[in-house]
């Protein structure tokens, strides 16, 4: 039988020096990392958000020496403003938040609500931004107080990519190198080819399909993209992206030519993973197809990239060039199909632990 010495235990009259500080042990920890959403929308709180997501080495991989006085003289100067007003138009007033945050927080009470009902307090559930609040040391931290000696690291993105999974765990990592004594860590796996997570991807599709008063002629599974030379590399992005893509349009049972798939988000002058969402909701416009639907199934809860990039940006991309119906159907995000995802995949690593 495996059993573990609880220091909670020795720490009793007698056991331990007078002297020994108080060390709290004997518990699990479980830690969702998303990307990050910034403090507010205003010029300062989104520069502050901007400067740290695009310094860092993982997101942008310009040498320095170049692209140091491009960010600070240009970009950080003019993009502040411009994406300050895409966020408000999404923002949670009420919260005083962006609603990746709103979601992921309602993602770490679930599943603490769920593993209370198994496990009693033993397993102690907490949510960090990569960019941003929370951050991962203070979360960490917060863990290691409540006597979690193991943790679980969950990065809520179901295809790796060194910008995305790769990053949050080093943050991740930094903190654990100023740690004497370091938690047992786990990381999660990425899910892309997951039976649960295609059937969830596909459930919340069709459920979302009902709803519609019109039936698309394609539906446009939409991932944020990445440098094409981040592929060039080795990164298995793109790999995961297309089998993504495959399970989806297979469970789901329609043809390629009314499944697609494209790549979103790009930045900057080099060429990024194609095709080019934008350009492919303008050329299915401009071919004749009146109705259509997206889905982001690459992000585990909806933020700006899918509320107004995908469903305010493309949307007038399709009306504008002779679409006529079309339609955002949403992320997983807190739904049931959702928990049962996030659910499942923390089960599933915490095994041998439990």
């Amino acid at each position: 039988m495996n059993q573990r010495i609880d220091l909670n235990e020795l720490q009793q009259p007698g056991l331990m020096p007078v002297d020994h500080p108080v060390v709290r042990s004997g518990r699990i920890g479980v830690l969702l990392m998303n990307l990050g959403t910034p403090e507010g929308t205003s010029y300062w709180p989104m520069r502050r958000y901007l400067k740290e997501f695009l310094s860092d080495r993982r997101v942008i991989e310009t040498p320095r020496l170049l692209w140091w006085p491009l960010l600070n003289l240009i970009i950080l100067t003019t993009r502040p403003g411009r994406k300050g007003k895409d966020y408000a138009s999404i923002w949670n007033n009420e919260r005083d938040e962006g609603p990746l945050k709103t979601i992921t927080r309602a993602q770490a009470e679930d599943v603490t609500a769920h593993f209370k009902a198994i496990a009693g307090d033993r397993v102690v559930v907490d949510w960090a931004m990569r960019y941003g609040k929370p951050e991962v040391r203070a979360r960490i931290q917060a863990l290691l107080d409540q006597g979690c000696d193991r943790i679980l690291l969950v990065p809520l993105y179901p295809q790796y990519s060194a910008a995305t999974s790769a990053t949050a765990c080093d943050q991740a990592f930094r903190a654990l190198m100023d740690m004497r004594w370091q938690p047992t860590v786990r990381v999660s796996p990425p899910y892309h080819d997951d039976a649960v997570y295609i059937d969830a991807l596909v459930s919340s599709m069709k459920e979302s399909l009902a709803k519609l008063t019109f039936e698309p002629e394609v539906i446009l599974v939409s991932f944020h993209g990445v440098p094409k030379e981040y592929l060039l590399k080795g990164d298995p992005y793109h790999c995961h992206c297309v089998k993504t893509w495959r399970l989806m349009r297979e469970a789901f049972g329609w043809p390629k030519e009314r499944f697609r798939m494209s790549f979103q988000s790009r930045f900057g002058p080099d060429e990024w993973l194609q095709p080019y969402t934008d350009e492919t909701v303008k050329t299915l416009a401009e071919g004749g197809i009146k109705r259509m639907a997206i889905v982001a199934p690459g992000f585990s809860a909806d933020c700006l990239e899918t509320l107004e990039e995908l469903d305010v940006e493309n949307r007038e991309i399709f009306l504008h060039n002779g679409g006529e119906e079309f339609a955002y159907l949403p992320c997983l995000n807190d739904s049931p199909d959702g928990m049962r995802v996030i659910r499942h995949i923390v089960e599933k690593e915490l095994q041998g632990w439990l």
